[in-house]
């Protein structure tokens, strides 16, 4: 589907739950539909987690939220709540049955989702328009695929985003100055995504020895996150800020604004520093950083991908799917202390990163 719309359509629905780093993909879209129809009224379908980041940064968003515990429950609600709503379009972002089936409570004569090829899980079944094929895309350039459906062309990925006047002052109690400072958020919620905090330890000493920099470790309140924060802190030589889970999600997105640099495994962090122009170092084995990499910040990720797919599969990472996930127990081992402080270092000798 190509279609132009004359007159911009009055009233569009997106329907992408989750996850964090997927919904900061969604939002470069929405930007970008804003941008070319200014008196449209865009209502997203969100999940309840990333409707916390999310309504707080996007003030002219209508945002409906979705409690996945209570699938039951919810989808009652919501056919409540849209029973008397009609839109001119619905993006359906998401591969999931789950959001399929919201899709059918939402009232509109156009419903795009993705190419026949993609349209996993079903979600062909559930559209009735589908935007371009295309192969071995990152995902937040598939999204892009839904603003060309509607005839537009968006130029490069960008988002306009309000950060909210508490969460900066949160950020500005915490780099209160000009020292650059290190985030470090250690944690996928893929457990066989992240890297051992030891070697974190390590590159946040290294972070302090060789560029001064200030670290906080940042993250989420799961018992996970909170402990593998407490055995970095414990295993680092240097002094390290440890704020996991003390903040909200806008409260770290303001962080991660003030910040140099974020390190992290391919987690929803990746994506919300790239919203905000922060460079990411990011760690990927269990995932393809082409795919899922920080989106203007792949060219400073260490990939141990294609080793990873040798060591997993016997097999280059180009002749196994692209959506494959590796996540097995030890595979991002494959990623070595030297190689993450070489990527700091490199970028760190740029005088202008952002």
């Amino acid at each position: 589907m190509s279609q132009r719309f004359e007159p911009a359509p009055r009233n569009v629905c997106l329907l992408r739950l989750s996850a964090i780093g997927d919904t900061c993909h969604a939002a470069a879209a929405l930007n970008a539909l804003q941008v070319a129809w200014p008196h449209t009224r865009f209502t997203w379908i969100i999940g309840k987690l990333e409707a916390k980041l999310m309504a707080a940064i996007l003030p002219g968003v209508e945002f409906i939220t979705f409690d996945k515990g209570s699938m039951t429950r919810e989808l009652l609600r919501l056919r409540e709540s849209l029973a008397a709503r009609r839109f001119d379009l619905l993006l359906h972002l998401q591969l999931s049955l789950r959001a399929s089936l919201i899709s059918t409570l939402v009232r509109s004569p156009i419903k795009l989702g993705f190419d026949r090829a993609r349209a996993r899980e079903l979600q062909w079944l559930f559209t009735n328009a589908r935007i371009a094929p295309a192969a071995d895309q990152h995902v937040l350039d598939s999204f892009l695929g839904f603003v060309r459906a509607c005839g537009i062309e968006p130029g490069p990925a960008a988002w306009n985003i309000t950060l909210p006047t508490a969460a900066l002052a949160y950020a500005e109690r915490l780099i209160p100055d000009a020292q650059p400072t290190l985030v470090i958020s250690p944690c996928s919620s893929h457990r066989l995504r992240n890297w051992p905090a030891h070697r974190y330890a390590a590159v946040a000493d290294h972070a302090v020895q060789a560029h001064g920099m200030r670290v906080i470790l940042a993250g989420g309140r799961s018992a996970l996150e909170r402990d593998t924060g407490a055995a970095i802190a414990a295993a680092a030589r240097a002094p390290v800020v440890n704020q996991i889970g003390q903040d909200t999600l806008p409260e770290m997105l303001a962080l991660l604004a003030k910040s140099r640099v974020l390190i992290t495994p391919d987690s929803g962090p990746a994506h919300m520093a790239t919203m905000v122009g922060t460079p990411v170092v990011g760690l990927y084995a269990a995932t393809r950083t082409a795919r899922a990499g920080p989106y203007y910040s792949r060219q400073w990720c260490v990939d141990a991908y294609d080793q990873a797919a040798r060591e997993a599969f016997g097999k280059a990472a180009a002749d196994i799917p692209w959506t494959e996930k590796i996540e097995r127990p030890g595979i991002m081992e494959l990623i070595q202390i030297e190689q993450v402080a070489a990527q700091l270092d490199a970028l760190m000798a740029h005088a202008e990163i952002r």
